[in-house]
Order: C-alpha cells, then sequence, then structure tokens
C-alpha cells in the first residue's frame, strides 16, 4: 500500500491550532462522533438505478440518501474535491483545473506529474510567480497504478478504520477510490464494464460498514459518501460535428500565448498583447455548441471567474461535445466537466451514523455546502466559506430537549402539609366579585388561597436560589461550562490513486 503525507488542506488547512470546538442549536449531543468522509471518484447520481446495490441501499435505510448532490463548476476531480473540503467556490479556493500550468513557461503538468515534486509553482495568468502550494511527499504511487483494484481498496481501508480510527482514535479520515471515474472515461457511463464497478463499489460499501462495526465504531462514527462529479456520454465524429478551434474561420493560433485545451469540455486561451478582441469575436458564435465567454463576462451563478489564475477567454462546450485545439487527441467514451446544471454531473450522497436521522430521503443540495456539515459534526469553528448549514440541517437528528426533573423540597412538602390543614371555605365558588366582600368567610378562604400561593412562589424562588448555589450556578449569569477544545485528528486522502494520507488536525 502507497502513502502519501502533504500538506493537509481544505477542512483541516484553515488555521485548525485556532478553532476550537463549537457548540450550537444543532448540537446532538456533548459528546463528539468521528467523521469519515469517502469520495468514489465519478459516482453519478443514478448509477444505482441500473445495478442491484443492497450495501448502498441499506445505507440510505439506516441513514440518509439526497436525490442528488451538485457539484461546484468545473466538474473536474482537484476543483471538486477542494471545494468539499473548504466550502469554497472554485474562483474561490483558487484550484481552478486538473492541470498545473505556466502561461510563461508554456509548462503543464498533471496532478501526478507534480507528485514527484518536493515544491511546484503554478504562476497567475499575469505571469506575476507565486507559490501555489508546497507539498511534502513521503511515498508516491508508480507511474502505472490500478485504481481499481479491490484487494488494495480493502487495505486501505483495513488502515482506515483498524489503524486510525480504532487504535489511534482519529477524530476524522477522508478516503478517496478513483472509480468509477476511470471505468466511465474509458467504456462510457452506459457501459456493462461499468455497471459491474457500480457492484464492485457496493460491495466496498459493504466491507467498510461491516470493519466498522466489527471495531465497534457503529454508535461513534459518522459516514458521509459522496462524489466529485457525475458522467456522460462523449458524442463522436459521424454523429455530431465536433468542435476543433483550428478550422475555425478567422482563428488563429498564432495569436495565442498560451492556451490549455483538448481537456474535455472546458478550455481556456490566453491571447497575445492586442489580440483579445480579435480571438473573441472570431470564436463567438462558431459552433451551436461552443459557448465563448470573456471571464469578466462568466454567468455568475457558476463561481468560475474571478480568480487571477483563469484566463481571460473561456470555451465551454455543451454536454457531450469536447473542446479541441489543432485535433481530436483524446477518445474518451465518457466526459465530465460540463455545466453543473446537467444531470449527468451530478453525484450520488449518502449519510449515515449517530447525528443522522434514519431512513430519509432528502432533495437536492450542493457540495458547497458539505463543509460547513463537517465542521459542525466535528464541533470545530469554520473558516470563512461559501457554503450553508441550513442545506444540510435536516439530516441530522433534531436536538432532544432535557427533560426537567421536579426535586421536591422539605419546604415544598411543608407548603402541601399547610395547604392540606388549613380550612378554606366556600373554595369551589371563589369569583372575582367575591374578592371584593370584606369579612365573610368566603373572602377569609381566598385569601388564605392567595397567601398560600404566594408562599408557595417564595418558597419556589429559594429553592431555585439555593439549588444553583449547590450547582456553582448564578441566577443572574448566563456562564458557559463547555468542556475546553479538545484535540481534533485527521487525515485526508487525495487525488494520487486510492492513497492515503493524513496529518493531524489540532483545535
Amino acid at each position: 500500500m502507497l502513502l502519501l503525507g502533504l500538506a493537509v488542506l481544505g477542512l483541516i488547512a484553515s488555521s485548525p491550532c485556532t478553532a476550537a470546538p463549537v457548540q450550537d442549536s444543532l448540537s446532538t449531543g456533548s459528546t463528539r462522533n468521528k467523521l469519515l468522509l469517502i469520495s468514489f471518484d465519478g459516482f453519478r447520481w443514478d448509477y444505482d438505478r441500473d445495478v442491484e446495490t443492497p450495501n448502498l441501499d441499506k445505507m440510505a435505510w439506516d441513514g440518509v440518501k439526497a436525490l442528488y448532490a451538485t457539484p461546484a463548476f468545473l466538474t473536474i476531480t482537484s476543483p471538486s474535491h477542494f471545494t468539499m473540503l473548504t466550502g469554497r467556490y472554485i474562483e474561490n479556493h483558487g484550484v481552478i483545473h486538473n492541470m498545473w500550468f505556466n502561461t510563461t513557461t508554456q509548462e503543464k503538468k498533471q496532478y501526478y506529474m507534480t507528485q514527484f515534486l518536493s515544491n511546484y509553482y503554478l504562476p497567475t495568468s499575469k505571469m506575476s510567480p507565486v507559490m501555489w502550494a508546497k507539498i511534502n511527499f513521503i511515498q508516491v504511487e508508480p507511474h502505472f497504478y490500478d485504481h481499481s483494484n479491490e484487494s488494495e481498496w480493502r487495505v486501505n481501508i483495513d488502515k482506515v478504520i483498524d489503524e486510525w480510527f480504532h487504535q489511534q482514535d482519529l477524530d476524522f479520515v477522508s478516503l478517496y477510490f478513483g472509480e468509477p471515474d476511470l471505468i466511465g472515461h474509458t467504456y462510457g457511463p452506459d457501459s456493462p464494464e461499468r455497471k459491474e464497478m457500480v457492484r464492485q463499489v457496493d460491495r466496498t460499501v459493504g466491507y467498510i460498514r461491516d470493519k466498522i462495526q466489527d471495531h465497534g465504531l457503529t454508535d461513534r462514527l459518522n459516514v458521509i459518501m459522496t462524489a466529485d462529479h457525475g458522467m456522460t456520454t462523449v458524442l463522436r465524429s459521424g454523429q455530431v460535428e465536433e468542435i476543433i478551434l483550428s478550422k475555425i474561420p478567422g482563428f488563429s493560433f498564432k495569436d495565442i500565448q498560451f492556451q490549455l485545451l483538448d481537456y474535455g469540455p472546458l478550455g481556456m486561451l490566453l491571447p497575445k498583447e492586442g489580440m483579445l478582441e480579435k480571438v473573441y469575436q472570431a470564436l463567438k458564435g462558431s459552433h451551436p455548441h461552443l459557448h465563448v465567454y470573456k471571464k469578466e463576462d462568466m454567468p455568475e451563478r457558476l463561481h468560475y471567474s474571478k480568480h487571477p489564475r483563469l484566463l481571460p477567454i473561456i470555451l465551454i462546450a455543451d454536454p457531450g461535445y469536447i473542446v479541441n485545439g489543432f485535433f481530436p487527441v483524446h477518445f474518451n467514451k465518457g466526459e465530465h466537466g460540463f455545466d453543473n446544471e446537467a444531470m449527468d454531473m451530478k453525484a450520488f450522497f449518502r449519510a449515515v451514523g449517530p447525528d443522522f436521522q434514519s431512513d430519509l430521503m432528502v432533495g437536492p443540495f450542493d457540495l458547497v455546502d458539505l463543509y460547513p456539515l463537517m465542521c459542525h459534526l466535528l464541533g470545530i469553528k469554520p473558516e470563512i466559506h461559501d457554503g450553508h448549514l441550513n442545506k444540510s440541517k435536516d439530516m441530522l437528528v433534531p436536538q432532544q430537549p432535557q427533560e426537567e426533573t421536579m426535586v421536591v423540597t422539605p419546604l415544598q412538602i411543608s407548603f402541601f402539609v399547610i395547604v392540606a390543614i388549613t380550612p378554606l371555605p366556600h373554595v369551589s365558588t371563589f369569583t372575582a366579585e367575591s374578592c371584593t366582600v370584606s369579612g365573610t368567610r368566603e373572602y377569609q378562604g381566598k385569601l388564605q388561597i392567595t397567601i398560600c400561593l404566594s408562599i408557595y412562589s417564595l418558597i419556589c424562588r429559594v429553592n431555585t436560589t439555593l439549588m444553583s448555589r449547590e450547582l456553582g450556578l448564578e441566577s443572574d449569569i448566563t456562564s458557559s461550562n463547555e468542556a475546553p477544545g479538545q484535540r481534533v485528528r485527521g487525515l485526508t486522502s487525495w487525488k494520487i490513486g486510492q492513497r492515503l494520507t493524513g496529518e493531524k488536525l489540532r483545535a
């Protein structure tokens, strides 16, 4: 099994040393439970509809199932996972693509290429070199790695459940699986191979839950299971007119300083100085299924325009189409990265554990809302984010109000004895008018009732004061007896196969 140590990102990257546990109105108890976040790359929201998935079904019965979850745009792996772990839209967290690139040197690197470097710098589109991230690698996966190896999946699951949660008593772990994304790319989302991979995922879900039960973690561990995006079928030549920029009249690569193309349905261009308008006008309206935007004109709902790393011209193809440069170079049968409103881009979602309701189906929600939910479950203060806890709070077990216990004290007993032995004539005929009659036995009786009730009220106040003092509380002071901040320790896995990475998270 290959492990990787890196700077922990997202949920456990934002000043964890100052993130003290918090308690709010949604808290389900004073004891914080553990959390396991699992991502099955490319598991579309409806993949369980054409395959028998008994373990995923049981997880829904025991917990929560969402109709679907909407990833942030751009719907590809690295940006989407960073959104899950930071609660920020992509234009805010800055991981704008799977490709790491340098507009000055024309250098482009896939994520798995950068893992062999101790430091890697990603300049902005303005070509001012700024450090994107510093990552220290301990071990890395080989160039050719089998992401679908079910035996290797179980080795990693055993490490997470047995060693990290059970033995090391960690609070948060995120676990990544590279399927069914790769199968979907290779064979297409409607292929028999994809269906068989979903069965493998379902077996793995059963294995995870069995391991949790075997280690006595069922009542202490919340499990959230989702995906970074969905998958759709690619339309090829012969079916449709493909998008090939080199064939568009009026467009020339001589006008381009840097291009990020041939990577699914999204492309970005950095025109040479003075060429932006020419390039934009040549591409705009050039293909019925190609949408061309100046960065600042991107639809606001996509949240993909404000970061300086985004290039001045952004190209987005309709579902099924690919943005090609000089000529087609990729021949995947399935693809993602499309508009996140497309149903094929939606992800599945399950959650189960002591803080989640059972047998509950909820409506769609955005994956940007996952971060505040996880922070709430872990009892840590979230950093600035774009999500909303109220979008997911209905999944949680409602807070049970504490039952009030009536304590009968000797003073109260004395009051009841006084009432029992005091003659109260004509109690049954007590009216407001009778209080105006002076000197009658009826009035005297009502007066005795009034006195007794006043005494009882005074006794209750005295009892409350005495009990508060015994408990160390003051009636006129609102005090907080929350336990001091506990250490929240966690590990995270990343898009470098199913290999896991970790670092402690301090609270």
